[in-house]
């Protein structure tokens, strides 16, 4: 019996390591993964399937990430409050073309009765550019952006802070908002959306947080608040205590992102991103140049900071010292967003047509701004007459007089628009739109464009 136990055992000494010396190496991947590191490789992966091609903006991939948000966010706790497939709308692109796309939002309810009734969004954009075709060796050839960092890593983010804010709701005293936003790679109209037609206490939102394209880290971890002296004392103080990572705080914007709507409604906003990447926009946006190690340590940081705003008794303030004068005073303006037909420059209604078109084309870099190394991002508000003439042109967030004087002249010598429309009769209409100047890290030489 001895001999045949001792047999047994010694076949298995040499089969086993023959089976071991084979196996797939892959079998080994994740084993020592962190729960959340685990966590974010799953939502990664699903959300950029190709199966999604590349989850266009009213694309049946576009639903299916949505589904699976709001799966994940009420498992994790999240109270819902949109249907499971999100809360559709609708974008007229052209007379008889609808585009329907969606978002996803729910909310944990903040302990304090005297807080709990005032919130803090986190947001992150859900949709990407979708397929491209092309012919190559004139066979044709589908590539799918599936936007592994762009921005399916903000996405992931927001899901696991998400768990985090839930698991520890006894310690919030405002309630926190999430939302995924759709038809937001082009266009920010979910973000829109959200805050003029879906969400009617959209008053009581203290501040909101963007997490898109949070992925690189190891190239550096941003935050953009368009220079909020109360945001940028919350940053302040954190960088005070030990933190897994700080981010560095930047005065221009990195990218335009959803958080342009929150400012349009006066809603302090800081953006978090890892900032610039060769792979941005591009198919070679896949899950493999992710730093999942560095996302973890960004989630730590992103999950004390909204901490410290939902617990804060200070007033987030949008404006910090100068109240402005509005041209939303005027009984006859419009706002932008809210023409039947919005104004159009050389027949866009893209705001960022007339940057790219017109402003960025003529506008000149102060050399006195340049030899000081003075840049920044100058928010213009405007009126486009009935007749779509540019007028009362003036700063609505400023960041030096030579920028402001800068963008302001060159905004008031502008070609006329086509008149925006309001049951289908001209409106005077109200626009304002952020002029940035930067420069090279490394030159004096001035640098503009559209990113």
């Amino acid at each position: 019996m001895y001999g045949k136990f001792l047999t047994f055992i010694i076949a298995f000494s040499i089969c086993c390591p023959a089976f071991s010396q084979y196996r797939d190496g892959s079998v080994y991947d994740g084993l020592f993964d962190s729960e959340t590191v685990r966590s974010f490789k799953e939502h990664v992966g699903y959300v950029t399937s190709s199966a999604f091609e590349g989850r266009k903006a009213g694309s049946e991939g576009e639903k299916a990430v949505a589904e699976y948000v709001y799966e994940v966010l009420e498992k994790y706790g999240v109270e819902m409050l949109c249907p499971p497939e999100g809360d559709e709308f609708g974008i007229e692109r052209t007379p008889g073309d609808t585009l329907v796309s969606r978002n996803v939002y729910g909310f944990v309810q903040g302990y304090d009765k005297s807080l709990s009734g005032r919130y803090i969004v986190v947001g992150a954009r859900m949709d990407n550019l979708g397929t491209n075709e092309l012919t190559v060796d004139g066979e044709k050839v589908t590539q799918i952006y599936t936007g592994a960092n762009g921005n399916a890593s903000g996405l992931a983010m927001m899901l696991e802070l998400a768990r985090m804010v839930s698991t520890n709701s006894v310690t919030f005293r405002r309630s926190v908002l999430f939302v995924a936003f759709g038809s937001s790679a082009q266009t920010y109209a979910g973000a829109w959306y959200f805050l003029n037609r879906s969400f009617a206490d959209s008053a009581l939102i203290d501040a909101m947080i963007n997490l898109d394209m949070v992925g690189t880290g190891s190239t550096g971890f941003y935050a953009y608040t368009s220079s909020n002296t109360d945001l940028n004392t919350v940053l302040s103080e954190l960088s005070g205590e030990l933190q897994p990572v700080q981010p560095e705080l930047r005065a221009d914007e990195p990218y335009p992102s959803d958080h342009r709507a929150f400012y349009a409604k006066e809603i302090p906003s800081v953006f978090f991103t890892t900032g610039k990447y060769p792979e941005h926009n591009t198919p070679r946006d896949v899950a493999s140049i992710l730093d999942y190690d560095m996302m973890e340590r960004e989630l730590e940081y992103v999950y004390n900071f909204t901490s410290a705003l939902a617990n804060t008794s200070r007033t987030i303030a949008f404006r910090n010292t100068v109240e402005l004068q509005e041209p939303a005073s005027y009984d006859d303006v419009v706002a932008y967003y809210d023409c039947d037909q919005r104004p159009m420059f050389l027949n866009s209604t893209d705001p960022g047509q007339f940057l790219e078109k017109w402003v960025y084309q003529y506008l000149k870099y102060p050399r006195q701004a340049v030899e000081e190394g003075i840049q920044g991002t100058v928010h213009v508000n405007f009126i486009i007459d009935k007749d779509g003439k540019v007028t009362d042109v003036k700063v609505a967030r400023s960041v030096d007089p030579l920028l402001d004087e800068e963008a302001v002249k060159v905004i008031s010598a502008s070609p006329k628009w086509r008149p925006g429309r309001l049951r289908g009769q001209k409106v005077r209409t109200s626009m304002t739109i952020p002029v940035e100047f930067r420069l090279e890290k490394k030159s004096v030489r001035p640098k503009f464009g559209i990113r």
